[in-house]
């Protein structure tokens, strides 16, 4: 038979309620009301202990989490009103009622502010939870990617990588909009990530590269035998640069027998073939989805070395300084070519790639998770497999504290206009091996000419064209 044991006072049921909203069954115990107590404060432990048990065991807690969003919504949004219920139901057996006027109406009022705050961590779960899902499906396919490395992934589940050290994924940055055919990709960069320790290697390719080579045997192999090459164009402009490879490969679907959209994979194949990788997949950047990307954290703060102009009608100005610039000044100073050229260019979006990854830190994101999420959504095009996800955010989460080095296949490192593509691929098979070891990345000094007075570490130090990501974007060229 249950004894009442009820707080008196209205300090009493307060102290109790809080108690009963980190224990539930509590207050319960409290108020003689046993086996309900037991079971209900039974039921916490061993729910407690089943979290431990699941986080300390899950080898890429992160990963599973990410596939089963749709549990951890649904779990969150019962736990929320079984929590409520164990509040309001703590009040009641607590019988305040025996309480005075005063002290029923203080305790009745702060228990209703604490049902509704122990519900609100659980719906700030499931609206987040629910939010990053329809991200996901949003921008991920649903089913597998038809390329080898998915293939070989699905094959051997305990090692989604397939035995492979890296993963190589093409980041374009694209300039499509609606009065425009077509995609050009002026800003193109293989991430090469190492799977086991997040170190990565950012290789920057020359939206002006020419005579571009297609892997033999591939249709624009055989379509373009001697390299790509087109008539100039009626401006005397060209169109046959490596920006213009997926534009010219969806444009002409008779070259591959009349496929469809084969612009992605052809261009992956070819700066894959360029590099001497394997390129597993490509996500497209919209440029201007970008900027609302950085104005979604808040904007990110960069050195702007000198003065950058923009505009049709050279209008527009980011000045020299150190400051926080909001999305549209940070892809003007990104893109921006004009009293400049395509190399600087390619200089200043390594920079603000750097400054975004070292600057959208975890508590930004939090903060700031919706608007990253709808810009993210009207941002990326990607082939990336959904089923991927579970592997590919733990190894993002490593390249955020990995070492991180870039190297741009520009002036005088290459020639554009006559590339030597049997040294590219030298140059990115050695920035690879040196990121593996796990040494500090040596800055190029390509742009200086060879000198008897260079001690032998400097002359080692020439041959490596890897730079730290950041490395002069402080505003020392």
């Amino acid at each position: 038979m249950r004894q009442a044991k009820e707080p008196s006072s209205a300090g009493a049921v307060l102290g109790w309620l809080a108690l009963a909203a980190l224990a539930p069954g509590a207050a319960h115990l409290r108020a003689g009301w046993r086996r309900t107590g037991l079971a209900l404060i039974s039921c916490y432990i061993v729910g407690l202990l089943a979290l431990v048990a699941f986080a300390l065991t899950t080898d890429n807690l992160v990963g599973t989490l990410i596939e089963r969003m749709t549990t951890i919504i649904v779990s969150a949004a019962v736990l929320g009103v079984t929590w409520f219920a164990v509040i309001v139901h703590s009040f009641i057996v607590l019988r305040p009622g025996r309480l005075p006027q005063g002290g029923q109406i203080l305790t009745g009022t702060l228990a209703g502010l604490l049902a509704v705050a122990v519900v609100l961590p659980f719906g700030v779960v499931t609206q987040y939870v629910w939010t990053l899902q329809s991200t996901v499906n949003d921008i991920f396919q649903e089913t597998p990617s038809d390329s080898p490395s998915s293939a070989a992934a699905a094959e051997r589940p305990e090692d989604p990588w397939a035995g492979r050290q890296r993963v190589n994924i093409l980041l374009l940055g694209g300039d499509a909009d609606d009065n425009r055919i077509g995609v050009r990709t002026d800003s193109m960069n293989l991430a090469s990530v190492d799977v086991k320790t997040g170190n990565t290697v950012l290789f920057s390719l020359p939206r002006n590269l020419e005579n571009v080579r297609f892997r033999p045997g591939t249709p624009m192999a055989q379509h373009f035998p001697n390299g790509f090459r087109l008539p100039p164009d009626p401006g005397g402009g060209r169109s046959d640069l490596l920006n213009s490879v997926w534009e010219y490969a969806d444009a002409h679907p008779e070259i591959f027998g009349g496929k469809q959209h084969q612009g992605p994979r052809v261009l992956m194949d070819t700066i894959g073939y360029t590099l001497g990788v394997k390129v597993d997949w490509y996500a497209l950047v919209n440029m201007w989805g970008f900027a609302r990307l950085i104005d979604a954290i808040g904007g990110i703060t960069i050195t702007v070395e000198k003065d950058v102009v923009f505009g049709k009608y050279n209008e527009g100005l980011v000045k020299a300084g150190t400051r926080k610039l909001k999305g549209a000044d940070a892809m003007w100073y990104a893109r921006s070519r004009t009293f400049s050229d395509d190399y600087t260019r390619m200089r200043r979006q390594r920079c603000v790639l750097g400054a975004l990854l070292t600057q959208a830190d975890p508590a930004t994101v939090l903060a700031r998770f919706n608007r990253i999420a709808l810009a993210t959504k009207e941002l990326i095009r990607t082939d990336i497999p959904r089923g991927m996800l579970k592997n590919l955010v733990p190894l993002a989460l490593k390249v955020k504290n990995a070492k991180v080095t870039s190297v741009q296949f520009v002036p005088p490192l290459i020639s554009t206009g006559y590339p030597d593509w049997e040294r590219i691929r030298t140059l990115a098979a050695k920035a690879m091996r040196d990121s593996g070891e796990n040494k500090p990345p040596v800055a190029a000094t390509a742009s200086a000419g060879p000198s008897p007075r260079k001690t032998a570490a400097a002359k080692k130090a020439a041959q490596s064209p890897a730079k730290g990501i950041t490395d002069g974007c402080d505003g020392s060229l």
